[in-house]
């Protein structure tokens, strides 16, 4: 973050009737579009399905060429050209940074954030081909799971192209500038084959049909429904061992422990990571005793499904001090980096000590698609908790900051924690979210569910002067949702404040419901158009079913976790 002051069963044929009779409608009823009557059934299909696009010009010539080279009328074949289009921009972007690289030869924050542009654009381009290979499967057409996950991955590499430019702005705004002409190609691709993807769902619902979403396999029991220990009582013994651990119950038997004192395999978390098996199946358990762990852990793309769990939040803590003022980039700033899928993590606590005049240090980075912690604690200043991209959940925990310590552009849910608002620096003020959605197809966005936001102690007798706000759209689309939550007395009546400006505040989206506290009067928030007290039928939208596809990889973690609204 750059520095800051403050349908079973349907043919996919039908898809394409379905798409042409649309058009043919259309058209019958409008003489003024004589001229379009003249397409061929591929080209009538081509400007039904970029009609939902935000840049048609792009949308027309890419499925254009896909019209002309398309071996059937399958409608897949449109969807995968608009991804494999992307997938070559991005790699041009790519291929941008090996010049980069000498131009940042004798400058060590410039080439880091270069080598961050390597990185994330690679992420990027291995979202992409799983977006490709996830379209050309036989029975996409029956799975609304698997169109989430695409309009997630796509998704992701918006927040990938957008974190690559954020990283070089702080050091050096002119070669930002200079990958922003080279991905601007990219970004609006991304954005037309998000679009592509909801225009196929849109077409078929407009004949009455939906995609339907596969059978769990597990019976969903009442979102109350919860054993003594705390834990969902619909769950497998298998997982709920897994989360009871070292906590009451059932012992769980770790694949490595990590301890200071030399009592265990490792005396460092990096090590145990490094033991990681290349063959695994399964989770891959470490238990971290008690102690203080002074180091960067990095749990890589190729470290999938690790479980992590600790002693406490309070007694096995990760601890580092990089900042942006040490000339560190933002995200390479974190104590702790989880980018390796189905991240799961309990009872442990995450640190960045640099201070409020470090300005940006991150304690906790995560890209972890479908990652959840539990029972864990975030301390730190500005830009605490970096939530970068992926579907990802927090329950019971504690997160403390000052300004835009929570910030990032996932789709994340922080459910049932205590957010603590920490004394900044003189001249400051406080911002809990800072959210980075960049485009208003992605489906990210931050939610604050059944939390409680309160000062510090320190922070207690000054809290009426140092103001301290909700949030601020750090992306032109930031989207925040904060409901069923208490807001302690200190947050500012006008609830948000601008970013620049008048930056984002026509397009952002700030959404409230059922909150309690002196914090949550809404009488006076700023009076910007998305700014907004919603009713229980949003509300829902929000909340870890629909949201995050909760009911699909929820239960597989093993903790704690309420799908809908509270009451």
């Amino acid at each position: 973050m750059v520095n800051k002051v403050i349908l079973p069963g349907i043919s996919l044929i039908l898809v394409v009737g379905v798409a042409l009779a649309v058009v043919a409608i259309v058209h019958s009823n409008k003489s003024s579009d004589a001229a379009t009557e003249d397409l061929s059934p591929k080209m009538k299909a081509v400007s039904t399905i970029c009609a939902n696009a935000n840049y048609q010009q792009e949308c027309q010539n890419t499925l254009s060429n896909a019209a002309h080279n398309a071996s059937s009328d399958d409608p897949k074949e449109y969807v995968r050209a608009a991804i494999l289009s992307t997938i070559e921009e991005v790699k041009k972007g790519y291929n941008l940074t090996d010049g980069f690289m000498i131009e940042a030869a004798n400058n060590r924050s410039i080439k880091m954030g270069v080598e961050d542009c390597r990185d994330l654009l690679q992420f990027a381009i291995d979202q992409l081909q799983a977006s490709y290979s996830t379209v050309g499967e036989p029975d996409l057409h029956t799975n609304a799971d698997r169109v989430a996950d695409i309009k997630n991955w796509l998704t992701s590499v918006i927040s990938y192209q957008q974190s690559c430019l954020d990283g070089l702005e702080e050091f050096d705004p002119q070669l930002k500038q200079k990958m922003q002409d080279g991905l601007s190609d990219a970004g609006k691709l991304t954005s037309n084959a998000l679009a592509i993807v909801d225009a196929v769902s849109d077409i078929l619902a407009s004949f009455g049909l939906q995609l339907k979403a596969q059978p769990s396999g597990r019976r969903l029991l009442g979102t109350t429904e919860v054993g003594k220990d705390g834990y969902p009582t619909w769950l497998t013994g298998a997982d709920r061992k897994l989360l009871a651990s070292r906590g009451g119950g059932a012992k769980v038997k770790p694949n490595a422990v990590v301890a200071k004192d030399g009592s265990g395999q490792f005396k460092t978390i990096s090590a145990a990571l490094a033991a990681y098996p290349k063959a695994l199946r399964g989770r891959y358990v470490i238990y971290v005793k008690a102690g203080i762990y002074n180091e960067y852990v990095h749990i890589t793309k190729d470290m999938k499904n690790i479980f992590m769990y600790g002693d406490g939040p309070k007694k096995t803590i990760v601890t580092g001090n990089k900042s942006n003022r040490g000339g560190f980039t933002t995200q390479d700033t974190a104590t702790f980096i989880a980018i390796g899928e189905g991240f799961l993590c309990k009872s442990m606590g995450f640190q960045n000590t640099a201070g409020p005049e470090g300005h940006q240090a991150v304690a906790l980075r995560v890209q972890s698609d479908r990652s959840a912690f539990f029972n864990c604690r975030m301390d730190g200043y500005q830009d605490t908790l970096y939530v970068q991209t992926q579907r990802q959940f927090y329950r019971n925990c504690v997160i403390s900051g000052t300004v835009d310590f929570i910030f990032g552009d996932s789709t994340t849910i922080i459910q049932n924690s205590l957010i603590i608002v920490r004394r900044p620096m003189d001249n400051q003020q406080n911002t809990v979210t800072a959210n980075g959605r960049a485009d208003p197809k992605e489906v990210s966005g931050l939610v604050i569910h059944n939390c409680r936001i309160v000062p510090e102690q320190k922070l207690f007798a000054e809290r009426f002067k140092i103001p301290t706000f909700l949030g601020r759209p750090w992306k032109q689309y930031a989207r925040t949702v904060i409901m069923e939550s208490t807001l302690g007395d200190f947050i500012q009546p006008v609830g948000y404040m601008p970013w620049s400006g008048n930056f984002a505040l026509e397009t952002c989206l700030y959404l409230e419901y059922g909150n309690r506290g002196p914090g949550a009067v809404t009488n006076r928030r700023v009076r910007w158009k998305g700014v907004k007290v919603i009713g229980r039928n949003e509300a829902m939208q929000f909340t870890a079913g629909p949201f995050l596809q909760g009911r699909a990889w929820l239960p597989t973690t093993g903790g704690p976790y309420l799908l809908g609204l509270k009451s």
